[in-house]
């Protein structure tokens, strides 16, 4: 179902080969205010491509890149080749380092209605439109997007830790995560690649934006050349991938800050009440324990109090949207559909373009937001199961926005892949069966 080729890649050029823990940064959508004012102190950073400063930063992207190619800040590989990715990684009260494994390569970018590529939540228009111009404007992908294929027997793994044995990089993140890439670039491997993918449909895992961006750039490029095959450079998108069957993959929660909600305290109380039972809490740092393992349980955090809601269970009937069950039962959308739009007044739908609701990973950061009065209040959340993404994705429906946090993330900088015609050139055919 989904067909995949080797990256002809960018990389930084090897005289820069000591200093890529200085290169490398966040993705576009985690990066901090603080984190962004260091690494663009640095001119060389993959920032300057991944989120561009300026009052036109696609132009500017391009220009750095123009610039970075001229002066062979970074060059290409003039051979293709599947890139072996380990993140090694320790989450908090973890003794034992976990080991996320995958490949990046290259994929259609197929539409959603083809069902190879599956998403499984809703994106933010103006993010996906400020990534459509960055494609044209550069024709370039600084990072890649999160997939996740179904592999019960590991497959691809013996060649994979083979392969990270002679690393290209190996150095340590902004998260503290260690980050090795090395190359196969054997061309039998990389046919067993191909043909395993071929048979799989892809589950989106992050990326949503930049995905949906590559097919808007995709048709619009496609439309507007009469002898369009479907094998030209446009229609490729970067991805990482990993087998969603790994036990080390991990989901971290995505709580939910609310700015502008005219209702006091004891209004959205009362209002919660006819939906929600609410037990007071005494310190806000114990609410991710209260609500773990609690079905539909949520902690709600104010200036000077906190609170535990959950679903009354007989209210769930009242779930009248048209979805699957298995889509309602998720806690993030009974969260969206119960409270942000019964309780707070913002139905689903503006829920992905209100400026009202802002997205905070870490828990501590999220609840000193509305300490200090830059949000009105917090809803805190748990992490969504992988067993709950799969079986959402194959409904065809999905979660709200910004319901996944798969962890680690990956970085931009350690490659790069090119979508223009003359950079993307390659005989493919001889990797294909």
């Amino acid at each position: 179902m989904a067909e995949i080729l080797p990256i002809k890649a960018w990389r930084y050029h090897e005289s820069f080969k000591d200093r890529m823990e200085d290169l490398i940064s966040p993705l576009f959508d985690v990066v901090s205010q603080k984190q962004r004012q260091e690494l663009y102190a640095n001119p060389h950073n993959s920032i300057h491509l991944s989120v561009p400063l300026g009052e036109n930063p696609s132009l500017s992207a391009k220009l750095i890149l123009e610039k970075w190619k001229h002066e062979t800040v970074i060059s290409q590989d003039q051979i293709p080749g599947i890139y072996v990715y380990y993140q090694y990684f320790k989450l908090p009260g973890e003794e034992k380092e976990s080991c996320r494994k995958g490949f990046i390569a290259q994929i259609k970018a197929y539409d959603w209605d083809e069902g190879v590529v599956l998403r499984h939540e809703n994106t933010i228009p103006k993010s996906v439109n400020d990534r459509v111009e960055m494609l044209k404007s550069t024709q370039f992908q600084p990072s890649p997007t999160h997939g996740l294929y179904e592999d019960p027997m590991h497959l691809l793994e013996p060649y994979m830790d083979a392969a990270i044995q002679d690393p290209i990089y190996d150095l340590e993140d902004y998260q503290g995560v260690r980050e090795v890439l090395s190359v196969i670039q054997d061309l039998p491997t990389i046919r067993i690649f191909i043909e395993l993918i071929a048979s799989k449909s892809i589950i989106l895992a992050d990326g949503h934006h930049r995905y949906e961006a590559a097919i808007a750039y995709r048709k619009e490029m496609a439309s507007s050349n009469p002898a369009h095959i479907g094998e030209e450079a446009y229609n490729y998108h970067l991805m990482y991938f990993t087998n969603a069957l790994s036990k080390d993959l991990r989901i971290l929660p995505t709580h939910r800050l609310f700015i502008g909600i005219n209702l006091s305290e004891n209004e959205v109380l009362q209002k919660a009440e006819e939906w929600f039972t609410i037990r007071k809490v005494s310190d806000s740092d114990e609410i991710s324990e209260l609500i773990l393992h609690k079905q539909w349980a949520f902690g709600l955090v104010f200036k000077d109090s906190a609170y535990k809601i959950r679903l009354k269970p007989e209210k769930f009937k009242e779930f009248e949207l048209a979805i699957p069950d298995v889509v309602k039962s998720v806690d993030l959308m009974v969260l969206h559909y119960f409270f942000i739009e019964k309780v707070l007044g913002i139905n689903m739908e503006a829920q992905r373009f209100s400026e009202n609701i802002e997205y905070e990973r870490n828990l501590h950061r999220c609840i000193g937001k509305v300490g200090e009065g830059s949000a009105d209040f917090a809803v805190i959340t748990k992490e969504v199961s992988m067993t709950q993404v799969l079986e959402v994705c194959k409904t065809g429906f999905m979660m709200p926005q910004k319901s996944t946090y798969f962890y680690p993330k990956t970085v931009s900088g350690l490659l790069f892949a090119s979508v223009d015609e003359q950079e993307f050139k390659f005989p493919y055919q001889a990797f294909r069966p």
